[in-house]
Parts: C-alpha cells; sequence; structure tokens
C-alpha cells in the first residue's frame, strides 16, 4: 500500500513534474534532465486534459499550486528545439496548388 503522504522530494521528477518545477523556465533550466524529458514534461502539460475550462489559454496541472499559460509552455518548447521565443507574427499566405487551377478549368 502506497502512503498518501509522501514527501515531494521523494518522487521522481519525470512522474510528478509538478513536485519539482514552478514553470516551464525550471523545466528548461534543469541540467540533469535530457532535452526529450523536458520535452515529455512540458508536452504532458500543454495537454488539452489540463486546459482550464472557460479559459484554454491556461493550464492547471494537478499538484502545481497555480495556472501555467499555454503560450508560455509553447515557448519553452520552441526553445527546447532550437527556435526563436515567438513565432514569426501572422501567418504565411497559402500557396496555391497548381493542381486546383487544372480543376476549376476543366469543370
Amino acid at each position: 500500500m502506497t502512503k498518501a503522504g509522501t514527501n515531494a522530494g521523494n518522487l521522481n521528477p519525470l512522474f510528478h513534474p509538478a513536485a519539482h518545477y514552478a514553470s516551464p523556465e525550471d523545466v528548461l533550466n534543469d541540467s540533469e534532465l535530457s532535452a526529450p524529458e523536458k520535452r515529455i514534461i512540458l508536452s504532458s502539460w500543454a495537454s488539452d486534459m489540463f486546459a482550464v475550462e472557460s479559459f484554454p489559454a491556461l493550464r492547471e496541472v494537478p499538484g502545481m499550486s497555480h495556472a501555467i499559460r499555454l503560450a508560455d509552455i509553447l515557448a519553452a518548447l520552441r526553445r527546447l528545439d532550437g527556435e526563436d521565443d515567438d513565432p514569426p507574427p501572422g501567418g504565411l499566405p497559402m500557396r496555391r496548388r497548381p493542381w486546383t487551377a487544372a480543376l476549376r478549368r476543366s469543370a
């Protein structure tokens, strides 16, 4: 039987990251974690399973005393992948597919 009052210091950070990290930045700064381990933690926090009802831009992770912004989690994942912290402004215009023009002409 497990003890309900287990000390957070005895828990594995991969299985109970909310007991060890207060923010995505804390995960990125942990030199003992590999990049794949950091990605696992951050991706789990970004899951819609933890989305705050009526405010999907926030995540409430069990065991964490505060909500985390999804934008902060995604920015940490981009930094982990070596990309710029901020996505480019606006979207890129979609290219026309060459076959769609041919389909329109034949109709």
